[in-house]
């Protein structure tokens, strides 16, 4: 436990996010899926299974604000129709999964993208953005838009940049990230 931590059931933890947005549908076509992977749009995400698909996915990139929410909270969020929670299946095991935000028309945001650890690496996660990207383009929002920040994966902002997307801008943010949450912060972010 840091200094930072003690008695204060948080620890501060320092990142650059990068705002980023795509003003047209990518030309062309994009890395496909592979054969033994399918995604499946949920017509109903429940609490329990996207606490799944977020805490494993996110675990190692401090992804901690849907875990601070009660499912009471969390619940109505699922439900809303301008969210939908999109899952990648590889030979019928959840792989990871992206959630679209259209909540705010004409835009419509990737909330949040990831895959499942044992997946990373083996090169699911350009088809896996390029499928979001055309799913989210397939609505014709006037644009999209999408963030990351130096708690995500190192690939994160050079294969948004690959995939169309172009930087906005990028700020500090400071987080007063829950101890009980029990996610492991890296050093280079504590402050």
């Amino acid at each position: 436990m840091s200094f930072a931590s003690i008695g204060s059931g948080v620890v501060p933890v320092a990142v650059d996010v990068t705002f980023l947005r795509m003003d047209r549908a990518p030309e062309g076509r994009g890395p496909a899926l592979p054969a033994h992977v399918k995604v499946k749009r949920l017509t109903q995400c429940s609490v329990p299974f996207y606490r799944y698909l977020y805490g494993t996915v996110g675990h190692e990139y401090v992804w901690w604000l849907r875990r601070t929410l009660s499912d009471a909270e969390l619940r109505p969020v699922l439900r809303d129709p301008g969210i939908s929670i999109h899952v990648l299946y590889a030979d019928g095991e959840p792989a990871g999964f992206y959630e679209l935000d259209r909540r705010n028309p004409p835009v419509l945001n990737l909330a949040y993208f990831g895959l499942m650890p044992h997946v990373v690496g083996h090169g699911l996660g350009r088809a896996l953005l390029r499928h979001a990207i055309d799913t989210a383009w397939a609505e014709q929002p006037r644009a999209m838009t999408v963030n990351t920040c130096t708690a995500d994966h190192r690939r994160a902002l050079p294969n948004y940049i690959a995939a169309g997307f172009e930087k906005m801008r990028t700020v500090r943010e400071v987080w007063r990230v829950p101890t009980r949450l029990g996610l492991p912060i890296p050093e280079r972010l504590r402050l």
